[in-house]
């Protein structure tokens, strides 16, 4: 069984998917699921992170503007908005606790993104959850 990082990584694969333009990513997502072996509850905590996120995707990009000190929402890179859209998403709307969000989006910037990104993720989030 898939475990929640899995899960979420999964939605920054959509989530930048999405970004890059493919706006029908959410009709494959099953398969992408799939693909990465969530299944069952997984796939619905999953679903569940990538639609809240897309639904409520103007406020998240507005809240993560506010907290870019240097950058605007079109530097960032894709996978790192990527990752702080589903961050902000599960603190601001899911609820979240905030470390454990801010230490899974640190974790998913050490895989996915650059050497730099941990930091600036672990910055944004942290100042969105205050």
């Amino acid at each position: 069984m898939a475990t929640r990082h899995q899960a979420r990584t999964a939605v920054v694969g959509l989530l930048y998917a999405y970004d890059l333009g493919n706006t029908n990513i959410s009709k494959f997502s099953d398969d992408i699921f799939e693909e990465g072996k969530i299944r069952n509850r997984q796939r619905e905590f999953s679903r569940g992170l990538f639609r809240g996120t897309l639904e409520h995707l103007d406020r998240i990009d507005a809240e993560i503007a506010k907290h870019l000190k240097e950058w605007d929402m079109d530097g960032i890179g894709k996978v790192e908005k990527a990752i702080l859209r589903l961050g902000t998403y599960e603190i601001l709307i899911a609820g979240t606790d905030r470390p454990i969000i801010i230490n899974e989006a640190v974790e998913l910037g050490k895989e996915l993104a650059d050497d730099r990104s941990p930091q600036f993720i672990n910055g944004v989030l942290d100042a969105v959850g205050k």
